[in-house]
C-alpha cells in the first residue's frame, strides 16, 4: 500500500538526486484558458526528465545483494536515462532495453551514463518483454518503468512540490503512458488534499488507461500509433491501476496533431522545448471545460531529437497557416514569375520556395506550373494573399505544403 509515510520517505530520498523544478507561471495560456495556469517544467529535471525520481527511490529500496547483480530495465527513453543515472550513483551496472523507434538522443544519453543499450521491438512492450527474459537469464534485477508502486511514490514527490508551492491547486494535469506517474501524483494529491482534482491526459492514439477505465480491467490495446513515443504503451500496470481507479477524477486523450500546435506554444511563449509526451498536458488545457481554476500542467519531460524538433516545427507551422503552398498555372513568356511574386510581395508575403514545371501539360506556351510555398502571418494573411492572387487573374490552387 502508498502510504503518506512512504511518500515523505521518498520525497526526501529524491532530492539527493533532482534539482528544483518551480512552478512558471504562464500569462498565455491563462489568458488563453481562463484559469491561471502553472506549468511543471520537469523537461529541466537532471536526465531531462522525471523520470530519475522513481528510478531513484526504487532503486535506494533494493537490498545490497538486488542491486549488485545488476540492474534491467526497458524503456522507450526517459526511465531509460534515470535507471542508468541512479545506477552510475549506486556503483552498479544497468543494462537498458529500449524499443528500435526510440529518438537517437534518448539512446545516446542512456549509453553517456554507462549503460548497456540493447534496442529490441518497435514498441515498448515489445522491448519489455525482451527485457524480461534477459533479466531471467542473466539474473538481473528488473526495474519496471510504471508496474511498481515504489517507482510511483517516487515520481508522487512532484505533487508533493506542487502542493508546497501551491497549496490552493484546483486542478493537475498529468501525462499517462503506463500509469506509474499519474498514480503517485494522484494518490499523493488526494492524501494532501482531497479536493484536488488530477486530471489523466494520454495520445488518442495510445489511450491504454482510458480503455482499461471504462472495461474496469486493465486493457491491453492491438496497437499504439501516436507521435508521444514516451506514453506509446499498450497496456498500464495491473500493480497500479487500482490506484488510477480510486485517485484519476478524469481521462483527456489528445490527437498528435494538437501536440504538433503545444509544440510551437511552448517555444514562441516559453521558449521551452518540450516532448511530445510531455506536451500531452499543455494540448489538454483547451479541453478543460472550468474557468478561475489554479492549474498545474506537468511537462514530464524535454528529450526530443533534433530531426523529430524541426519534423514537429514544419508541421506546426503549416497547420497554424503560416507556411502554405499554392500552385498557378501560367503561360510560358517573360515576366510572369515576376508579377507573380510581386503580388505576393504587395501582400507582405514571403516566398521560401518556388518550382516551375514547363512539363505539366503538352503545350508549354499555353501553360506552365509554378508552385510557391510562402510564410504568412496566420490564416487572415494567407486569405488574404490567396485573394490577392486570384484578383490578378491567377486562379491559385492550394495544395499540401512541404518545406
Amino acid at each position: 500500500m502508498l502510504t503518506i509515510q512512504t511518500f515523505e520517505e521518498a520525497a526526501k530520498k529524491v532530492k539527493e538526486v533532482t534539482q528544483e523544478t518551480k512552478l512558471i507561471y504562464s500569462p498565455h495560456f491563462s489568458k488563453e484558458t481562463g484559469n491561471e495556469v502553472y506549468l511543471k517544467p520537469e523537461n529541466m529535471q537532471r536526465t531531462g526528465a522525471y523520470k530519475v525520481r522513481g528510478a531513484y527511490y526504487k532503486i535506494s529500496t533494493l537490498t545490497d545483494e538486488e542491486r549488485e547483480r545488476g540492474l534491467i530495465t526497458s524503456s522507450a527513453g526517459n526511465h531509460a536515462q534515470g535507471v542508468a543515472f541512479a545506477a552510475r550513483k549506486y556503483g552498479v551496472k544497468a543494462t537498458i532495453v529500449m524499443p528500435t523507434t526510440t529518438p537517437l538522443i534518448k539512446v545516446e544519453r542512456t549509453k553517456e551514463q554507462g549503460a548497456e543499450v540493447i534496442l529490441e521491438g518497435d514498441v515498448y512492450d515489445e522491448a519489455y518483454d525482451y527485457a524480461l527474459k534477459l533479466a531471467e537469464e542473466r539474473h538481473l534485477t528488473f526495474i519496471h518503468p510504471f508496474n511498481d508502486p515504489i517507482v510511483a511514490a517516487g515520481q508522487g514527490s512532484i505533487a508533493m512540490e506542487i502542493v508546497q508551492e501551491l497549496p490552493l491547486v484546483d486542478y493537475i494535469l498529468v501525462p499517462i503512458g503506463g500509469g506509474g506517474l499519474a498514480t503517485g501524483v494522484a494518490t499523493l494529491a488526494k492524501m494532501l488534499n482531497p479536493r484536488i482534482k488530477v486530471i489523466g491526459v494520454e495520445p488518442a492514439g495510445a489511450a491504454c488507461m482510458k480503455a482499461s477505465l471504462e472495461a474496469g480491467h486493465v486493457v491491453k490495446l492491438p496497437h499504439v500509433n501516436t507521435i508521444a513515443d514516451g506514453t506509446a504503451v499498450q497496456e498500464p500496470g495491473d500493480q497500479i491501476f487500482p490506484y488510477i481507479q480510486e485517485n484519476i477524477d478524469d481521462i483527456i486523450t489528445i490527437e498528435d496533431d494538437e501536440i504538433i500546435v503545444s509544440f510551437l506554444d511552448m517555444v514562441e511563449n516559453h521558449k521551452m522545448i518540450v516532448e511530445n509526451s510531455g506536451l500531452l498536458t499543455v494540448a489538454a488545457l483547451k479541453h478543460l471545460d472550468v474557468q478561475d481554476k489554479k492549474v498545474v500542467s506537468i511537462l514530464s519531460g524535454g528529450n526530443m531529437d533534433v530531426i523529430t524538433m524541426s519534423s514537429v516545427i514544419q508541421h506546426g507551422l503549416i497547420q497554424r497557416n503560416r507556411i502554405f503552398t499554392v500552385s498557378v498555372l501560367l503561360p510560358d513568356r517573360p515576366g510572369e514569375l515576376v508579377r507573380v511574386a510581386s503580388v505576393i510581395a504587395e501582400e507582405n508575403g514571403n516566398v521560401i520556395k518556388l518550382e516551375h514545371n514547363q512539363f505539366v501539360s503538352a503545350n508549354r506556351n499555353a501553360a506552365v506550373e509554378l508552385r510557391v510555398t510562402i510564410e504568412a502571418f496566420g490564416t487572415d494573411h494567407k486569405k488574404h494573399i490567396v485573394e490577392a492572387l486570384e484578383e490578378n487573374g491567377f486562379s491559385p490552387r492550394l495544395i499540401q505544403a512541404s518545406l
